[in-house]
């Protein structure tokens, strides 16, 4: 099943949200397996860019002038050439997710808990919010 997962281009003048299709097989019925699914595909997604040869890395001046203005410029490169780890990844990202630390939604509803039934359907829109805390101290 094909859905959309929005991002927010990071840099840009215009904070410019993007829809990006992944495909999920089989198909999630709960939340749990739902970020389980998508993390996956994002650890593989990494892996295979690992994988690539690192001698054909280039970026372009539009690019440069792009992560300068978010305040780094790199050539996104893991220089400890690990893979990722998938079960520590889903395990990671269930654990954030139970502490709040991101919010997940399926079109305008949100997913309140990991057990909560989910039907997906063709192209829906899946996004993540990451909550960042207030600087300052917490007590």
């Amino acid at each position: 099943m094909l859905i959309l997962i929005n991002v927010k281009q990071i840099g840009k003048r215009k904070q410019v949200i993007e829809k990006k299709p992944i495909e999920l097989n089989p198909v999630p019925a709960t939340t749990s397996e739902l970020i389980a699914a998508v993390v996956l595909q994002q650890v593989e997604a990494f892996n295979n860019r690992l994988a690539e040869s690192e001698l054909l890395k280039y970026i372009s001046q539009e690019q440069i002038q792009e992560k300068a203005e978010v305040g780094k410029i790199g050539f996104d490169v893991n220089y400890n050439g690990k893979e990722a780890k998938g079960s520590e990844a889903v395990i990671n990202a269930l654990q954030a997710f139970e502490d709040g630390i991101f919010r997940v939604f399926v079109g305008d509803t949100e997913l309140e808990t990991l057990a909560q039934p989910i039907q997906l359907k063709e192209n829906d829109e899946l996004t993540f919010i990451r909550l960042t805390f207030l600087a300052g101290r917490m007590w």
